[in-house]
């Protein structure tokens, strides 16, 4: 995708806003009759956006039989073949949307592998969980079939850890309490690398809260507190930032969930601003921001985690306009509000 079409995108979208509102129906951004990028498909809450019946009688949480399925609050968010997961702040667990069949689970406590406060996930592509819990200060794994693993870490490695992603033999690990980031060992589990100090300058953290990683190594990690994300390569080496405190587009107030597409683009999550703002990732430019608190479908509400997925698209393609080729969705979830994961698909428009 070309940098100067994507910013002429943003241009567009920000006019489009301001000028003509979008009729409430489909909703692209940018909207029409320019040529969308993307596309708000659906919003899940509960068992029943699933195709799922509010009758099926299973236990949640407390063990105990419920009428219906719901999601609590989306905090963080990651995928596998046929399945989302969501870490619900509320409940404290691993929430488990089944597509295939059209149904809500969840992980249950296993002695050793029991959530106390789970607050960040990352799924390997052979669907093996791990799962940062801040109480526990450990990251806990949890194998394809949800048994549990091992763990790492502890409270003589980490203080707060809030969120984890994986690259090769590493594990990344932000640290809010010690305002750095960790790098363990996949194997050994071993510390191997400790990057950041408190402080505002690069490389430097100001309570680090969500971590991801590229499909070179490249790590990013959301510096909450400084009001930016910043870009590291594989050995640990700043880059560059992005963002600032502010009020205007390419800016943060409460910056949370961060991720990367296959074609470098990040995307960040604002619970201030309530949106997601999308950055070229060579260059920092804002390319595109979508969402909003208001009464549309796709309004946000305290939204933390963000998670793309390029497996279950065709779960979704029901919902896809005709003249919008798809190429992958993206999960947006809220804390709050009638929409707890709302679901956009990214391509390309194929109309006139």
């Amino acid at each position: 995708m070309k940098r100067t079409v994507f910013v002429l995108m943003v241009l567009i979208t920000v006019s489009g806003c301001a000028t003509a509102p979008q009729e409430i129906g489909t909703i692209f951004y940018p909207p029409l009759p320019q040529r969308p990028r993307l596309q708000f498909l659906h919003a899940i809450s509960g068992e029943e956006d699933i195709g799922g019946s509010q009758g099926a009688l299973m236990e949640f949480v407390l063990g105990q039989p419920t009428s219906d399925m719901n999601i609590g609050k989306s905090y963080d968010i990651g995928s596998s073949e046929g399945k989302i997961y969501v870490l619900d702040r509320r409940f404290k667990k691993m929430l488990i949307i089944d597509l295939v069949n059209r149904k809500f689970d969840y992980i249950r406590d296993q002695r050793k592998g029991a959530l106390v406060d789970p607050s960040g996930i990352w799924v390997t592509e052979d669907d093996v969980k791990y799962v940062a819990d801040m109480k526990r200060k450990q990251i806990v794994v949890f194998d394809r079939d949800n048994a549990f693993l091992r763990t790492y870490g502890g409270p003589e490695v980490f203080d707060k850890p809030t969120d984890v992603a994986l690259y090769e033999n590493s594990i990344y690990v932000p640290d809010m309490g010690k305002n750095q980031l960790l790098v363990l060992d996949k194997d050994t589990g071993n510390v191997k690398m400790t990057i950041g100090k408190l402080g505002k300058q690069a490389g430097e953290f100001y309570k680090p809260t969500h971590v991801t990683v590229d499909k070179i190594g490249n790590f990013y990690v959301n510096d909450a507190f400084n009001y930016r994300i910043q870009k590291f390569d594989p050995d640990g080496k700043f880059i560059k930032s992005f963002g600032t405190l502010g009020d205007t587009l390419g800016s943060f107030v409460r910056p949370k969930g961060i991720a990367v597409d296959r074609e470098n683009h990040l995307y960040v999550v604002d619970t201030a601003f309530e949106n997601v703002q999308i950055f070229d990732s060579k260059t920092a430019n804002l390319l595109l921001f979508f969402g909003g608190a208001d009464n549309r479908p796709d309004s946000m509400l305290l939204p933390a985690g963000i998670h793309i997925d390029y497996r279950n698209a065709g779960y979704f393609s029901n919902y896809v306009d005709k003249e919008f080729r798809l190429k992958y969705v993206l999960y947006v979830g809220s804390m709050f509000g009638q929409h707890k994961l709302n679901v956009y698909g990214f391509g390309d428009w194929i109309g006139q």
